[in-house]
């Protein structure tokens, strides 16, 4: 395993530790709510610190960008190496009590994501990636599905909540794809739904809005597994608009093609 991944997981099992009884002590969780259906707990704030902790003792002069702040107030922003975290991704999951929410780092060099790390706590699952040397769970190779059609495809979604403007788009979306795949699955952290096309459990995936700490440990999962990602416009653009497409080679064009239907 690449060091700097070594690292990376040493940082994701610190958070999990804190996830893991943080969902033991729901009921003494201090929560804030940042806006409209999108919570933030101590339980953030304290796993993004233990991974950045890990992170910055093993290279202090790298750079943060991570969901709840750290990378403005810590590391090196002119780095050339950047860690983009997201500590809990499925916050209102974990907050329920629904066991699907996961960690997620993963490191870019010069702009390019070069190491990912997922984790699930609930599940102890492992997804892993170093670009140009494959994509694992638990140390085994994974490889996206062979799913050869559409109709036979099980794709995962996300509603695009904190946008209203983008969720007439999505109807639209939703509106032509359910009756052209086999079933639709939202289970609400977008980090681990990538995951899950880098192993084959979806054949695609697709989502507005979104952040690039809640896609980029997942998108280079997906490409080290062999799947294709872009913008829901065709382009390498997705961690910057936020719209992100991905899917099993043979099933991406006829995807992409329904998600880009406008009525």
């Amino acid at each position: 395993m690449h060091p700097m991944l070594n690292t990376a997981v040493k940082a994701a099992r610190k958070a999990a530790d804190i996830i893991s009884y943080g969902a033991r002590n729901l009921d003494r969780i201090t929560i804030d709510n940042k806006g409209p259906g999108d919570y933030v707990s101590e339980i953030d704030r304290n796993a993004e610190a233990a991974i950045v902790d890990v992170l910055l003792e093993a290279y202090p002069n790298h750079g943060i960008i991570a969901e709840e702040g750290s990378g403005t107030s810590r590391g090196n922003s002119a780095s050339d190496f950047i860690w983009i975290i997201d500590p809990l991704d499925g916050t209102t999951n974990f907050l329920h009590g629904v066991p699907q929410y996961c960690v997620s780092i993963a490191l870019r060099e010069k702009g390019l994501l070069t190491q990912a790390v997922i984790y699930d706590p609930s599940r102890n699952d492992l997804f892993t990636a170093s670009r140009g040397a494959g994509a694992y769970l638990n140390n085994r190779r994974i490889r996206v599905s062979k799913q050869l059609r559409l109709r036979d495809s099980l794709i995962g979604t996300g509603f695009p909540f904190r946008d209203g403007a983008a969720f007439d788009d999505y109807l639209v979306q939703l509106k032509n794809l359910m009756p052209k795949c086999a079933g639709l699955r939202r289970p609400g952290a977008a980090a681990l739904d990538l995951a899950y096309v880098a192993a084959g459990f979806f054949d695609g995936f697709w989502e507005m809005k979104l952040n690039q700490w809640d896609m980029a440990a997942g998108a280079l999962l997906i490409q080290e597994a062999g799947g294709l990602v872009t913008g829901i416009d065709g382009e390498d653009s997705y961690m910057d608009s936020g719209s992100i497409v991905a899917a099993t080679p043979k099933i991406f064009p006829e995807l992409l093609k329904v998600l880009q239907t406008k009525n």
